[in-house]
């Protein structure tokens, strides 16, 4: 029989409807349950595309005897941390503070019915290994410990509540002065963290920081820092030749178990995907380097192929496991690939993806990373670089056809807001740099869907599967939206984009800020209390919401003129300043928007006909400028704002302003060049 998760929409809590386990979602009902039952209870928060979670689950939640003793002493409760961000957040800041580790998927929390936690761990075995204890006879001490223990444990419990309080920014007495001394800061600590062989940043495991790498790409043009420059696109360039990158299919995975980038956790998440796509931009606009070009051609045909859904928006995930087994999809026998290829293209791939050395994956497989560069390669077999380039892309094309053939991992289908946010603007930013029609209009059809079924009776709803949406939004969802929709206005110029990203800022000011301290919370102000209301600016694996929230509030506000949404990103920027100069590190995306602030962007407006702006903005449009947003105009759009709206001429015509300096109009070409230079 099913448990309660049968009438969920979130595929991970679906894939336990079936398990022994009386499984509970998270709702009032199922704490007032805990209550009354006077039983502790037993959160499990996951995700579908996550390995470790399926291996909990396959040992223990599928086992009858373990779910016994769960189901005898616990509530049990199963959360998927991608539709309910809110609790993860909390329960991972408490794990923390319980046991001074990192935290992490799958995390197993035991709480009072209260929801405040007072025993926390990860993944646990069934059978004691790994340092670790057996999960049923942890559950049974536990269970003792709540009957035996209780006055104890209430009293640990308020002491971690005071402690997560204690945790959120205070607002200065002081009157803030900016400088960008954290912006300065911050780049020092990525640079001292910057693994000068293999790229990124520390030891294995390997993260993509994308929010540290835009910080070091904007820092190393605008600085003219060489080095700042160097260590982002010398991690963009590791991390693409590596296996964490998908080398046939595109997109790249969450994370390298290894320092070198060989072999990742193969799960693909729409998040990382999304920031790789805009930095990846970034990387061929400041280098001209065909392979960041190439990655982000293979990734964005990814993200139309595997993770767009029919109706427009994009899935959440696809998962590291097939046949029970990670990475199964991915990696190769060298006798499978000899079979699928001619002997030219096997001579060529074999070197080039490393075949002809030591298997790097279990079993004596290979999850295929590039070992030698094409020019090489192509020099040693008396090749053209053209005909290199032939052979490899033949090779590449039979070995994804015979890989589509193999069971695929699954698909988490739910809709998610702010990872949509997160891709619609990588999107928008690949077709802007790339002049891909297509890729617009995928990302187009993505808001579109999100506005029309997320955006409910005057507020943002949270995730959308099988028809339904529900879930109150969250701050991310606000912000990465809103620099979405801001990123395809600077792409085509559409009105109701800029309506949408007026709803959504002021639904930030209204339903999301603290007015007294500033800044904004990670839930509304009507969202359910909880043992904590986070408001925090630290970047994690995608950019704080505070910190897009405030960008996206700055870039608005030039584009409107309403003062109100940069007076708001300045009260924000205030409140976690002193955080930002004591630990800059950790505040990228912050420390971005304190630049933007500092040095306000420049807003061109080109209007005229549609021909001759996209050759005029092609022509401004070959170097990084990120500080630069740029609005094409045709002269017949109704109702703009006070900054966009100026008079239509037959000829085409650009207005530039920096701040509050705006130039005369400009006709000719060559003269706004001369004026951005």
């Amino acid at each position: 029989m099913p448990n309660h998760l049968a009438h969920e929409t979130s595929p991970y809590l679906l894939q336990h409807a079936d398990n022994p386990v009386d499984w509970h979602p998270w709702n009032a009902a199922t704490l007032q349950l805990a209550r009354a039952a006077d039983k502790a209870i037993l959160l499990s928060i996951g995700y579908s595309a996550c390995h470790w979670c399926h291996v909990m689950a396959h040992e223990s939640f599928e086992d009858e005897a373990v779910a016994a003793v769960m189901n005898e002493h616990f509530i049990n409760i199963k959360v998927d941390r991608e539709e309910r961000p809110d609790l993860d957040q909390i329960y991972q800041n408490a794990h923390y503070l319980l046991t001074r580790r990192s935290g992490g998927w799958p995390l197993t929390i035991f709480l009072d019915a209260d929801g405040t936690p007072f025993y926390s761990g990860t993944y646990f075995p069934k059978q004691a290994r790994y340092g670790l204890p057996g999960f049923p006879d942890l559950l049974l001490r536990i269970s003792h410990a709540y009957s035996e223990k209780r006055s104890e444990l209430t009293a640990q419990g308020a002491q971690l509540v005071a402690a997560l309080a204690a945790w959120q920014p205070v607002k200065d007495e002081a009157d803030v002065q900016f400088s960008n001394t954290p912006v300065a800061a911050a780049v020092q600590q990525h640079l001292q963290n910057f693994d000068r062989v293999n790229g990124g940043f520390g030891a294995a495991p390997k993260f993509l920081h994308p929010a540290e790498l835009d910080l070091l790409l904007h820092q190393g043009q605008a600085q003219h820092d060489a080095q700042a420059r160097h260590t982002a696109l010398f991690t963009l360039q590791q991390m693409a030749l590596g296996g964490l990158y998908d080398q046939l299919g595109g997109g790249f995975c969450r994370y390298s178990v290894d320092a070198s980038w060989d072999i990742p956790h193969f799960e693909k998440m729409l998040y990382d995907n999304g920031l790789m796509l805009g930095l990846y931009c970034d990387a061929w606009l400041c280098s001209n380097d065909d392979l960041y070009a190439h990655v982000v051609q293979r990734s964005a045909d990814w993200v139309m192929r595997e993770m767009q859904s029919p109706d427009g928006a994009y899935y959440a995930s696809l998962d590291a496991d097939s046949e029970h087994e990670e990475g199964k999809f991915y990696v190769w026998q060298r006798n499978e690939i000899r079979a699928l290829l001619s002997d030219d293209e096997y001579a060529l791939v074999k070197p080039y993806y490393g075949l002809d050395s030591t298997p790097n994956f279990e079993d004596h497989a290979w999850n295929l990373r590039v070992s030698q560069p094409l020019g090489e390669l192509a020099q040693n077999l008396h090749l053209d670089p053209e005909q290199a380039s032939a052979l490899l892309a033949a090779a590449q094309t039979k070995l994804l056809g015979a890989r589509g053939q193999r069971i695929r991992p699954g698909r988490d289908e739910k809709i998610l807001g702010s990872w949509n946010g997160l891709m619609i603007a990588g999107m928008a930013k690949s077709a802007s740099v790339f002049a891909r029609a297509d890729w617009l209009l995928s990302a187009q059809q993505a808001l579109d869907f999100v506005r029309e079924t997320l955006w409910q009776e005057g507020k943002l709803l949270a995730t959308h599967k099988d028809g339904k949406s529900h879930l109150n939004a969250y701050l991310d969802d606000h912000a990465f939206l809103l620099d979405a929709a801001l990123a395809l206005l600077q792409t085509e110029f559409r009105s109701v984009d800029l309506d949408f990203a007026v709803r959504l800022a002021d639904a930030l000011l209204e339903r999301f800020e603290d007015t007294q301290n500033g800044g904004f919370f990670f839930t509304s102000h009507d969202h359910e209390t909880l043992i904590q209301r986070n408001k925090t600016g630290q970047d994690n694996a995608t950019p704080c919401g505070n910190g897009i929230a405030a960008k996206g509030l700055l870039r608005l506000s030039e584009l409107t003129g309403e003062t109100r949404y940069a007076q708001a990103a300045e009260r924000c920027l205030k409140l976690f300043f002193p955080q930002m100069q004591a630990s800059p590190g950790q505040f990228s995306s912050l420390c971005s928007t304190l630049d933007m602030l500092l040095q306000p962007p420049s807003l061109l407006i080109l209007c005229g006909p549609p021909n001759e702006t996209a050759a005029w903005r092609a022509a401004v449009s070959v170097q990084y400028r990120p500080e630069l947003m740029i609005i094409t105009l045709t002269g017949e759009e109704s109702a703009l704002p006070p900054p966009l709206h100026k008079p239509h001429t037959a000829n085409t015509t650009a207005w530039l302003c920096r701040g509050t300096h705006c130039l005369a109009p400009i006709y000719k070409l060559s003269e706004l060049e001369t004026a951005l230079t």
